[in-house]
């Protein structure tokens, strides 16, 4: 057994997860700062048209999610086989799941690509663009589909870096990407005067060099997994198993791309543009506030497949316990946050006073059931290191799956408002389907331990 295997399974749980969180977390705050950033920079270039340059990124969001959901689907679901297999000691088919994940991702990636560029237009209509953000997002997307092969690449093979326990690396190819990405965005923007376009063509040169970065990784012998082009074979008993835990993860970043489409749609029929960049403004924030706490489960997930996988349930209920009181800490954190300085926040992106008045007013109410969503994560979460598919989907899809009915029914009611009502409302319902959820396997964690140890005393 290897020091990282050994890590993984003797380790002290506190010291562990901070390890392997801490590298993720700042990887994944990196990430968020580049996507707020990103956003900032367009809004300040186009002055004026700022409202339309934010919405033309917020339509392109749900794309972007989508592309997204792809590279996690196959990352999470190939890192969650890894890391157990590699808890069971069988490094031959931890290998052979790697070179799947590989091929899996290339075959896609190269679809998304291709169908993505074809059809651009319609898609942009479909998902919520007016006539005056269309060119705006046209522009954007055009750009960003170039680069779906590197993201999707990087994406999953960060969690396949991840579930070999080397969370440093992993951090390394997000502060890369992200970093880069920031620094060539005013470049591209300001300096060579691009707009919007510049954004889109920052994105993609750094989307390239994290996907070179991790490439050499796997090259150079530094990984405990070797890819070999026969592995790249697909065997359709991994990939079956892949898909079947990736489930979760796509079906919860597909079906919140869904959403923000039917979102988008709906603002546009009771707020119009400036709702649209609201909402997007919003999720931007949201979503850095949420970033640590994505960082913790990433760290997470690696010590749960591992110790299930060794049958070391103690160690699997004490990082449970960790995990989500840390994740109520950040939870709470990003609450006080958006609740008490939505204002600040986005006058960062506008000079726009509209703008900046409807945001503020609808982020306090969307954010008040923030505190509860840390938990969420760790439930859902604790279902992928598991390797349970089922109940890790419907976890995942919870929030969505109120939060979907509440949209549709509650504008017609409240008009604008009724939107934003349905966030904190969703999120109420899927923390208490979680906690009903968790803690009944946490139950069966105890029930488990119990009969090992009767088992071991006789």
């Amino acid at each position: 057994m290897n020091e990282r295997n050994w890590s993984l399974g003797n380790e002290s749980i506190e010291r562990l997860l901070l390890k392997l969180s801490a590298p993720a977390t700042v990887g994944m705050v990196v990430m968020g700062l580049y996507n707020v950033a990103d956003t900032i920079f367009v809004g300040r270039a186009l002055g004026p048209e700022s409202v339309q340059g934010i919405a033309g990124i917020s339509i392109c969001f749900p794309i972007m999610m989508l592309i997204m959901a792809v590279s996690l689907a196959i990352g999470i679901g190939g890192a969650s086989i890894i890391s157990r297999r590699l808890g069971a000691e069988d490094h031959r088919s931890a290998e052979r799941t790697f070179g799947n994940v590989v091929s899996i991702g290339l075959v896609l990636s190269i679809l998304v690509t291709v169908l993505g560029s074809i059809y651009v237009v319609p898609v942009l209509r479909i998902f919520g663009a007016t006539e005056t953000i269309l060119p705006y997002a046209f522009d954007y997307l055009s750009i960003i589909l170039m680069g779906t092969i590197f993201v999707i690449f990087a994406q999953s093979a960060n969690n396949v870096v991840r579930a070999e326990g080397n969370a440093k690396v992993a951090m390394m190819t997000m502060l890369l990407s992200a970093g880069l990405n920031i620094v060539l965005d005013p470049i591209f923007i300001f300096g060579l005067d691009m707009g919007i376009r510049g954004a889109a063509i920052a994105t993609v040169i750094a989307q390239l060099v994290g996907a070179l970065y991790l490439i050499r990784y796997f090259l150079s012998g530094d990984s405990t997994l070797s890819l070999r082009p026969l592995d790249m074979i697909p065997d359709l008993a991994i990939v079956k198993e892949i898909m079947a835990i990736g489930a979760a993860p796509f079906s919860r970043n597909a079906s919140g791309s869904a959403l923000v489409v039917i979102l988008n749609n709906i603002l546009a029929v009771y707020g119009g543009d400036v709702s649209i960049a609201v909402y997007g403004i919003f999720n931007r924030l949201f979503m850095f506030t949420l970033m640590p706490i994505v960082g913790l489960v990433q760290g997470m997930q690696p010590i749960l497949g591992f110790n299930y996988g060794a049958h070391n349930l103690d160690r699997v209920k004490e990082t449970l316990r960790i995990s989500v009181g840390v994740s109520t800490v950040i939870s709470l954190g990003g609450f006080i946050l958006l609740f008490f300085f939505p204002s600040q926040l986005f006058s960062l992106f506008t000079t726009d006073r509209e703008l900046i008045e409807s945001g503020a007013a609808a982020t306090r109410i969307m954010a008040l059931a923030m505190p509860l969503i840390g938990f969420q994560f760790v439930g859902g979460s604790m279902y992928q290191a598991l390797g349970k598919a089922r109940p890790s989907l419907i976890l995942s899809l919870a929030r969505q799956m109120f939060l979907l009915p509440l949209v549709l029914v509650l504008p017609g009611y409240f008009g604008l408002m009724g939107i934003w009502i349905a966030f904190p409302l969703s999120d109420t319902l899927a923390f208490a389907l979680t906690v009903y959820m968790f803690m009944r396997e946490y139950r069966r964690f105890q029930q488990q331990a119990v009969q090992k140890d009767v088992g071991r005393s006789v």
